[in-house]
């Protein structure tokens, strides 16, 4: 393989390598702010829940 062809191939290798590197880092900074996003959801809806048995019963006097 000559010098040029070497070069080349490197200089792909390389720009394939930052690519991902590149994506890796956007798809991490996606999924802290999904987490943030599913945290702060999760929050908000436990101070709402309704009690677990409230409405599962009917008390009927004849």
């Amino acid at each position: 393989m000559d010098i040029a062809a070497m070069s080349v191939v490197m200089s792909n290798s390389k720009v394939r390598s930052d690519a991902s590197l590149a994506i890796m880092a956007n798809v991490k900074n996606l999924m802290q702010q999904q987490g943030n996003q599913l945290t702060e959801m999760l929050s908000q809806s436990v101070a709402n829940a309704p009690h677990p048995t409230l409405g599962k019963s009917v008390d009927i006097k004849l």
